[in-house]
């Protein structure tokens, strides 16, 4: 097994870059671990003040649950994936099975922070986009897909979300082996990130074999 871990700020193109990169990959070969599924479960916060809760910083994220399921799967056990809703803040009742396969894609704006999970990473990819880019992505995926309000979102951005991409994601970069620019825009990344995986899927299968 070999693990891709693609980072970068909020509204980068990652969950982009991933999908098209996906297309063309066979499905009983790789799977797809999202950080967003990860985020600590906030039920015991009342629901007024959940909106409120740092969704950029490191301490937001249960890592420890995200790093024994990655060693999991590298250990050929399947996991019980978890189910976030940004609309309530808080986990689902169900999970998801995901078995162990050749590859995983680990995707998140923090994924390089903790140094267990980093080690983790045979590839590092870090998505580099252009701060008011990522504004937009931002405001136009919260405002249809979040249920938030242009407003709510900015304000966000400039209380939580750009402080800690300047704190925490930016420096980050410095531990990427390879550094994207444009997202799920780059179609030249989208080949590159597809030929690194199909190549490392056929010298698996083939030393399998």
């Amino acid at each position: 097994m070999f693990i891709i871990g693609i980072a970068g700020g909020s509204g980068s193109g990652k969950s982009t870059l991933v999908s098209k990169v996906s297309q063309d990959l066979p499905e009983n070969h790789f799977a797809v671990i999202r950080q967003d599924s990860y985020y600590k479960d906030n039920r015991h916060i009342p629901s007024a003040l959940r909106q409120e809760i740092n969704f950029d910083h490191p301490s937001a994220i249960e890592f420890t649950l995200l790093e024994e399921h990655i060693l999991q799967l590298k250990r050929e056990e399947a996991i019980d994936q978890p189910v976030y809703s940004f609309q309530t803040c808080t986990r689902a009742d169900r999970t998801i099975r995901v078995d162990p396969k050749k590859a995983i894609i680990l995707e998140g704006i923090l994924i390089f922070i903790p140094e267990l999970l980093r080690n983790l990473m045979d590839i590092k990819i870090f998505i580099d986009a252009d701060a008011d880019e990522r504004l937009n992505r931002i405001i136009s995926r919260d405002v249809h897909e979040r249920g938030r309000s242009a407003d709510a979102v900015i304000e966000r951005y400039e209380k939580t979300v750009k402080p800690m991409h300047l704190q925490f994601i930016e420096p980050s970069i410095c531990y990427a082996d390879i550094i994207i620019p444009g997202g799920g825009d780059n179609l030249t990344a989208i080949r590159l990130v597809r030929t690194i995986i199909e190549q490392k899927l056929h010298d698996t299968i083939k030393i399998c074999n």
